[in-house]
């Protein structure tokens, strides 16, 4: 429940980010270049409850990978974008790491984690869009 009032408690940014933000494309990028799967981007702006604009989910297919994932992807958007996570959880248990900037959220999962969880379907009412490429 604490976890919750964190959430709560934090504000997003007046400023809206698209998929055109640099930010977010850092994200998508850091995951492609350590071979991130099944990328999806949901676009939670006209979702009232949403805690962040996007989130951006990926797949790795090993505790090694999903660590080399989230760790690219804060050190490009710190070294391009000049921005650190607000929070980041996971890195201890190795199934699920969460790295949170505010506006976007970024999910990094193993299969099972994922298959459980089922994000897309939780927050199916969002638009989501595929960046695997």
């Amino acid at each position: 429940m604490n976890n919750l009032k964190v959430l709560n408690s934090r504000k997003k940014s007046p400023a809206r980010l698209t998929k055109n933000s640099k930010i977010f494309k850092m994200i998508i990028h850091a995951i492609q270049e350590k071979k991130g799967e099944h990328i999806v981007s949901m676009d939670l702006r006209k979702i009232p409850e949403a805690v962040a604009d996007f989130f951006i989910i990926c797949q790795a297919n090993n505790p090694n990978q999903l660590k080399a994932i989230a760790d690219n992807i804060e050190e490009e958007v710190k070294e391009t974008c000049a921005e650190s996570p607000y929070k980041h959880e996971g890195r201890q248990a190795q199934q699920w790491i969460l790295i949170d900037y505010v506006n976007v959220v970024v999910h990094i999962m193993l299969p099972e984690p994922r298959k459980f969880y089922q994000l897309e379907e939780l927050w199916s009412d969002a638009p989501s869009t595929e960046h695997n490429g």
